[in-house]
């Protein structure tokens, strides 16, 4: 029981971890730090699981490799370039945090029936974080942009509002998937187009353009996967339907390209300056082909690039930049290894089951999400953002593993003979002797 309560307690709070103090009453020890202890200690006094003991998990050699290039990158930038050490340890730390919570929900110990549910309230904990959003954007002007007008919800000021469009884009496809597979499942299925709603809402209000991308990618994805025909009536009625979004929502979308006074196109500064500090991050890798050093990128890119002391923003670009090779095949890798885990969700019911398949599809199409939201970003490094997500990695592996034994479980009974046998044996115990092993005697 005090295990089941931490690690709903867990999902629920760690997106939300912002609103809590920082420092949860112990010195040194955030709220995230403190979750994670508490797990362990209700994990290490939790009654031993006697389900199927899973293998080496699907997630497991990327995650530590990864690890590992970004260990690398540690020791370069403290001995190339030494600055803070301390800062330089709680960066590795913080980044390295969060995919640990993938070992623990993997490692849960909850039967099926438990597993579904942590599965659903990570979702439900995602549409919480909508409903946080929406609830900012109701008082929004929504007749004209402005960058003061962009909410991030529970992940910060509004300068998250991009890190907080990927999270809200990564579970939409979830949500949206159980609503058009899952079959027979009215309540879940309204449910969740009502999660979709508020979902699609909340994306709208942090004006997050790659959100808004990745949202109608998502959406075209699973809907080419379940109705075709509907998908292409919705493509050739979105660029009319457009005129319904709000003005603010057109004028952020239009304002990616800009006309200057002679009438040539041009990206606006934001798009503009991306380009600019990608094409310094090349130069700087060039310059440095293992990599600058963990948390060195800042530091380094005032030298390439007219952009100083910025993000890459890109996770792919700051791994190359910072990490080297080693870090964009670890992030590479990582990403196959996920593809991977859906599938195995997928068909881990069988083809008949619409759950599995409704997890797998959806899951399939929310790391998409992800590796598109960190083209333009990094919040693979946001704990805030990617906790609940390594959560549903271990949830949705432990899940597919209970799911296969039972399927196993199906398809090879225990033989029924075998009560009969220990009855018989027990009622005449000559027989026990007779026929040895065939009707074995009741312990003593």
């Amino acid at each position: 029981m005090l295990l089941r309560l931490m690690l709903a307690v867990t999902i629920v709070l760690t997106p939300n971890l912002l609103y809590l103090s920082p420092n949860a009453g112990i010195p040194g020890l955030n709220p995230a730090n403190l979750l994670l202890v508490l797990l362990l200690i209700a994990l290490a006094f939790s009654r031993p699981w006697d389900g199927p003991q899973p293998a080496q998990g699907m997630l497991t050699a990327p995650l530590l490799f990864w690890f590992f290039s970004l260990t690398v990158a540690f020791v370069v930038a403290t001995t190339t370039l030494p600055i803070d050490l301390m800062d330089d340890a709680v960066h590795l730390k913080n980044i390295v945090f969060y995919p640990l919570l993938y070992f623990v929900f993997r490692h849960c110990r909850q039967d099926l029936d438990r597993t579904r549910q942590l599965i659903y309230l990570t979702m439900a904990v995602a549409v919480a974080a909508g409903i946080d959003a929406a609830i900012d954007g109701l008082s929004f002007d929504i007749t004209t942009y402005s960058d003061a007008q962009r909410t991030a919800g529970p992940f910060g000021e509004k300068n998250a509002s991009n890190r907080a469009g990927v999270f809200y884009a990564m579970f939409l496809p979830l949500l949206f998937a159980v609503a058009i597979f899952m079959r027979g499942s009215k309540r879940w299925r309204l449910a969740a187009i009502a999660g979709c709603v508020i979902l699609a809402f909340a994306i709208m209000v942090t004006f997050s353009r790659q959100a808004y991308l990745i949202a109608l990618v998502g959406i075209a994805l699973l809907l080419l996967r379940r109705h075709l025909a509907v998908a292409v009536l919705i493509a050739v009625l979105a660029i009319p339907a457009a005129a319904l979004l709000p003005d603010a929502v057109v004028d952020r979308v239009s304002a990616t390209e800009q006309y200057d006074g002679v009438g040539a196109a041009r990206l606006d500064e934001s798009t503009e300056s991306r380009f600019r500090i990608w094409a310094g991050a090349w130069k700087m890798w060039k310059d440095h082909p293992a990599g600058v050093g963990l948390n060195r990128f800042p530091h380094y890119i005032g030298s390439y690039s007219d952009n100083p002391t910025r993000d890459a923003h890109s996770i792919y670009v700051l791994m190359l930049a910072e990490c080297g090779p080693l870090g964009v095949l670890a992030v590479l890798w990582l990403l196959w290894r996920l593809l991977r885990l859906a599938l195995a969700t997928r068909w881990s019911g069988g083809p008949e089951d619409v759950e599995a398949r409704a997890l797998g599809i959806g899951f399939t199409v929310a790391i998409l999400a992800m590796a598109l939201g960190n083209v333009y970003g990094s919040p693979l490094l946001d704990g805030l953002v990617m906790g609940n997500f390594w959560i549903l990695c271990g949830l949705l592996e432990h899940y597919a593993l209970l799911k296969r034994d039972a399927a196993v479980a199906a398809l090879h009974p225990a033989p029924r003979q075998a009560g009969l046998a220990t009855a018989i044996g027990a009622r005449f115990p000559l027989a026990s002797r007779l026929f040895p092993g065939r009707y074995p005697s009741p312990p003593r």
